[in-house]
């Protein structure tokens, strides 16, 4: 590579003479220029959020991955402080030490708790470094953050399923163990009752006894089924006529101020399952609804063929993307709080008094499940209800008689504005990237007072609205009716947890333009989306 300069010498009187020519050889210069373009090319396109700050900590460069990770724009973020991230989660001795580390010279390395622009909660690691000029004087901060947010998640499932599984392990063995002990009992009980006829001397006795031991082995066979070592019998079953046979149960059973009511889809696809192990889940759901409804309310037993793509999967710990068919349980009760949801599949973790349960029936509903190749999810709020959704896999060569087609067509996309308001993390990161990855522009919110903020800030360019209707501080209702005061045209899509059909009703009615089911399947509300947009 050479730079080259050529030029002409004249007389006095202008006539050409001579032509002088300079040739520089600026071959280690490309080469400097080279590496630079790679190291650019490298920050630029890096998975890695990267944050440069002069010395006194104002930004002066962000990479496109603290812009999707932050939500700021580089407009935004440059010229500002780092501070715009602080989520009131540290300390001053926290912010403290990190100056103190890195003024020194010394390489900081931690995690933060941040804050996104949309006000919703993430976490990163972070490695901060002092840049140094010749002299030896600090002149710039380089911050390298990775956003693990979902990698604690899929942690915390890991090892919630790890503990299900070594207590799996555990009560397996001491079942067995157990019903060994049982049928000598139960043997030389009924040995000693051959030889006694009703009223003679220990007669009732040893009744009693026997009625402890066949209640002992229900609860073996409770165990097992946890532990999923109790022998099955699958068979190709309708899990809508399951349900009918359930609900005919239910209504000679639940106390009549408790409606139930089927939600059942058309052409639903069959499942490979125990009809008595299903049946056994469905009640078990069915009677802890009951329980969490003492003055009344309603149970919904919903089923539905759906889909479960990659983004549903990568937060899902062990379930496998597919067609499954979904069973839910829904009911309008006292509900639970976050603490008591992460416990519920524990056995003998009870939330009801001493004597009015044995804390096995869900941890065998989750048994049965997993024995079955599905997935069970539990979405619940203290005063609002509580979802149990169960996903099991249809059967892999299903006859086609009746008339379903499965060629998935591709998702809509676009280029559009959307503000996604959900006060559920995941969720809330979940639909923003599916709407990203189909081509719209996304704003999100945590909560329905942010959400009002940020379409009156944006309302022009804001295009279409998607409201999950349970959060707290302001619900999905009164932000509805919020949006619709501010601008009565505004198209807003519904999102839930759970089935309650009045409240979803009574949205829709109110000039909502549609509903998606929670969590998001990625075909399902892509298309919703594309439809609404598109209408006039």
């Amino acid at each position: 590579w050479s730079d080259i300069s050529t030029s002409s010498i004249r007389d006095a009187d202008g006539q050409f003479q001579a032509t002088v020519g300079v040739i520089v050889d600026i071959s280690q210069r490309k080469e400097s220029e080279a590496a630079h373009l790679r190291l650019a090319t490298a920050v630029e396109q890096a998975a890695e959020s990267i944050e440069i700050t002069d010395a006194q900590g104002i930004i002066e460069y962000v990479n496109p991955a603290f812009e999707r990770t932050t939500g700021y724009s580089r407009e935004e973020a440059i010229g500002a402080s780092p501070g715009i991230l602080k989520s009131d989660r540290h300390d001053n001795k926290f912010y403290k030490d990190l100056w103190q580390t890195i003024s020194e010279g010394r390489v900081w390395t931690g995690r933060f708790m941040n804050k996104k622009k949309d006000g919703s909660m993430f976490q990163e690691d972070v490695s901060i470094s002092p840049v140094k000029d010749d002299l030896g004087n600090i002149v710039n901060y380089v911050a390298i953050k990775r956003d693990i947010t979902q990698e604690l998640l899929l942690e915390k499932q890991l090892k919630q399923a790890q503990k299900l599984e070594s207590i799996a392990a555990l009560a397996g063995g001491i079942a067995h163990d157990f019903n060994n002990l049982l049928t000598i009992a139960s043997g030389y009980n009924e040995i000693l009752l051959q030889d006694k006829d009703k009223g003679d001397p220990g007669y009732e006795e040893l009744k009693a006894i026997e009625h402890a031991m066949t209640r002992g082995a229900d609860l073996v066979k409770r165990i097992l089924s946890f532990s999923r070592q109790m022998e099955t019998h699958p068979r190709v079953l309708d899990l809508n006529e399951e349900l009918r046979h359930v609900e005919k149960l239910l209504k000679r059973t639940i106390p009549k101020m408790i409606k139930v009511k089927l939600d059942l889809a058309d052409n639903l696809l069959p499942v490979h399952a125990d009809p008595g192990q299903i049946e056994q889940v469905i009640l078990n759901l069915s009677i802890n609804a009951r329980d969490a409804m003492p003055e009344g309310g309603k149970l919904v037993l919903t089923t539905r063929n759906v889909y479960l793509d990659e983004d549903y999967c990568d937060v899902h710990l062990g379930v496998q993307k597919g067609e499954y068919v979904m069973m839910e349980v829904s009911d309008t009760g006292t509900g639970m709080d976050s603490q008591t949801v992460d416990r519920i599949f524990e056995p003998f973790y009870s939330t009801k008094q001493p004597g009015e349960g044995t804390g096995l029936g869900l941890a065998m509903a989750f048994g049965i499940v997993k024995a079955h190749n599905g997935h069970i999810t539990c979405y619940s709020e203290p005063g609002v209800g509580t979802t149990f959704k169960i996903y099991l896999p249809v059967v892999e060569k299903h006859s086609t008689d009746k008339g379903v087609s499965f060629a998935h067509q591709t998702p809509a996309s676009g280029t559009e504005t959307v503000l996604l308001i959900d006060d559920e993390e995941l969720i809330r990161d979940l639909g923003a990237k599916m709407l990203k990855d189909a081509g719209y522009k996304v704003l999100t919110a945590s909560n329905g007072y942010e959400g009002l903020e940020l379409y009156q800030k944006h309302q022009e360019d804001v295009r279409l609205i998607i409201l999950d209707m349970i959060m707290p501080e302001m619900g999905g209702a009164q932000c509805l009716q919020e949006l619709f005061n501010n601008d009565p045209q505004v198209k807003v899509i519904i999102t839930s947890g759970f089935s309650h059909q009045g409240q979803i009703k009574a949205a829709l009615e109110s000039g909502a333009r549609g509903y998606v089911n929670k969590p998001f399947k990625r075909s399902d509300i892509l298309m919703v989306v594309r439809k609404i947009l598109d209408e006039k």
